[in-house]
């Protein structure tokens, strides 16, 4: 279990050796074929600021050899708005008081046959934290409606058990993302302080479980915003290498959330204990919802994409619509394998109900079309369902 494994490291001596990490340390992990963890540290420290063009030119030559020039596209399918989770950054936390809402049957059906119209056959499928309201025998049906129109159907649901995760499986889930959010436990406490999300070790066990289950690919990644993120990207590091070193015939993805605005009027501020909010150099925070503590720039985030693929060719890198369209569009190049266009988070977003209340503010509006014809213009092939099993 990875919990047992995260126990053996200290949060601070982590945080430390990155951040002595020096150019030395850059350019030899720079020049190795393989790279290791503690490649990875150097690779993601303020030292390798100066080296962002030569690890971008290294993960565009290991993106191409491994995926072609080709990005996947998927799009978000929001079931429910209900969470019984009080979480800090989130607009469907449960004092957020905003309109709640589940999809039915019928409503199901129709924003689906949405998200096939605009071309897509990979779906993903969200719903906020509510065990009573959408739980195992929702998720079942919801997949037995959805599963015969898409080549492949991803789920970002609250973490279940073994035995639910391999009902699903049978009833044709292919994916599961699963944010741990941080892997700090005493900023994973501040963040969660009510529901079952609270338990940090359960949560943490999740990709345990699908790994058992035999879960077709597992989805990590950590809110940026919350704490440290080059700790936190580096202890993802860890998850992930020991998933794929215990799951070997699981595929992994990453994604890099950045904290976004909600509406509603919920929790808006946490108390800092101490911590100090800092601003770098992508400029303030605008929006309501909970500040980050510290603000990752885009050419911080452009790092980190990199520093993920020099670690590892066969990761996939998932980047949302989170980001805006200048930088999504120079993402591409840079070791991105897959990204979502058109987004709503809002249940019933596409066709049922647009004007419900969102998870969170996207960024990039456009349109799957406008998306896909800039992929081409970059000379690249956009793909709208995951990549085949028989390729793997």
């Amino acid at each position: 279990m990875f919990n047992e494994v995260i126990d053996k490291y200290s949060w601070g001596e982590v945080k430390d050796s990155i951040y002595r990490k020096t150019a030395a340390d850059v350019e030899r992990a720079l020049a190795k074929g393989q790279r290791d963890l503690e490649d990875l540290k150097a690779l993601i420290s303020p030292a390798a600021g100066s080296y962002l063009e030569e690890m971008a030119q290294q993960s565009h030559r290991l993106t191409q050899q491994r995926f072609g020039k080709v990005i996947q596209l998927y799009l978000p399918l929001y079931l429910s708005n209900e969470c019984q989770n009080i979480c800090t950054y989130c607009g469907f936390s449960l004092d957020n008081k905003i309109r709640r809402r589940t999809l039915g049957a019928g409503e199901l059906l129709r924003e689906a046959e949405a998200v096939k119209a605009m071309g897509y056959e990979h779906v993903l499928l969200v719903s906020g934290e509510a065990n009573q309201t959408v739980g195992v025998d929702y998720f079942v049906k919801a997949l037995s409606a959805v599963r015969p129109q898409f080549a492949h159907v991803s789920m970002e649901v609250q973490p279940l058990e073994e035995d639910d995760y391999s009902l699903l499986i049978r009833h044709g889930l292919n994916a599961v993302l699963v944010y741990q959010e941080t892997y700090n436990r005493e900023d994973y406490r501040l963040h969660h302080p009510k529901g079952k999300k609270s338990n940090f070790d359960y949560r943490l066990a999740t990709p345990d479980r699908l790994g058992r289950a035999g879960i077709q690919k597992i989805g990590l990644g950590v809110l940026i915003g919350l704490e440290d993120w080059r700790t936190d990207s580096w202890f993802t590091a860890l998850h992930l290498r020991y998933l794929e070193k215990r799951y070997w015939k699981t595929k992994y993805s990453l994604s890099f959330p950045r904290l976004r605005p909600f509406s509603g009027e919920g929790r808006r501020n946490v108390p800092d204990e101490g911590n100090t909010r800092q601003d770098s150099s992508s400029g303030d925070w605008r929006g309501t919802g909970l500040q980050p503590k510290v603000v990752m720039s885009d050419r911080e985030l452009i790092q980190l994409i990199c520093a993920y693929r020099l670690l590892d060719e066969e990761v996939e890198l998932s980047l949302s619509t989170r980001e805006s369209p200048v930088f999504r569009d120079h993402a591409i190049r840079l070791g991105i394998t897959s990204m979502s266009a058109g987004s709503r988070t809002n249940p019933g977003g596409y066709v049922v109900d647009p004007e419900s209340l969102e998870q969170f503010e996207i960024h990039d509006d456009r349109s799957p079309a406008m998306i896909v014809e800039m992929i081409r213009r970059q000379g690249y092939e956009a793909v709208w369902k995951d990549w085949d099993k028989g390729l793997q």
